[in-house]
């Protein structure tokens, strides 16, 4: 049975079957025919490109409709979850804390260093200025204080990301020592 003597036509009449047969099969839910069309689609091009000496057609049919569902069914997938992605983005930027509301728009909470001095305690920060480095020092000014993220420290300062990184980690071994912890009850 090649395709010069049959027309597509009479190829889907007796074929169409098999589009139903793969949707049922792969348990897929077709409210807008999405599935169907594809199913059809796959199989002009398998009529088109159909070679009598490769096999049967049937088989080629086969084949090509229910590979070309189940790639659709991937994307599809891919599609929900890339919005999935997106919304699930979008809701941590709206419930984040890091930003007020009014109406419609969202603004910036302002950093620390700029909220008029509520939780700025000069003598506490003189205390642990004392005990650090200036490069330790720019790292809690900037990091700890000013919000600033270890690459734009890095930027600014002109050295490496891992050399800020090391800031930050003598920083947190003098800060946690129990002589520190003692200093700072005196206070």
């Amino acid at each position: 049975m090649g395709k010069d003597n049959v027309t597509f036509e009479e190829i889907f009449k007796q074929n169409e079957r098999r589009i139903h047969y793969y949707i049922h099969r792969l348990n897929i839910r077709d409210p807008h025919q999405e599935f169907y069309t594809e199913g059809l689609f796959a199989m002009w091009n398998a009529y088109e490109k159909y070679q009598p000496d490769k096999g049967p057609m049937a088989t080629y049919f086969n084949y090509t409709i229910r590979n070309r569902m189940i790639d659709l069914m991937r994307k599809q997938n891919r599609e929900q979850e890339n919005a999935a992605g997106y919304m699930q983005a979008q809701q941590t930027k709206i419930d984040d804390g890091n930003y007020y509301r009014n109406g419609a728009f969202s603004y910036p909470v302002m950093k620390v260093a700029e909220s008029e001095g509520a939780l700025y305690d000069a003598e506490f920060w003189q205390e642990v200025r004392g005990e650090l480095s200036d490069n330790q020092w720019k790292w809690v000014t900037y990091f700890v204080i000013e919000g600033m993220s270890v690459k734009e420290i890095a930027e600014q300062e002109g050295v490496s990301v891992e050399a800020v990184k090391s800031w930050g980690k003598e920083v947190r071994r003098k800060l946690r020592g129990k002589a520190f912890d003692e200093k700072l009850e005196s206070v």
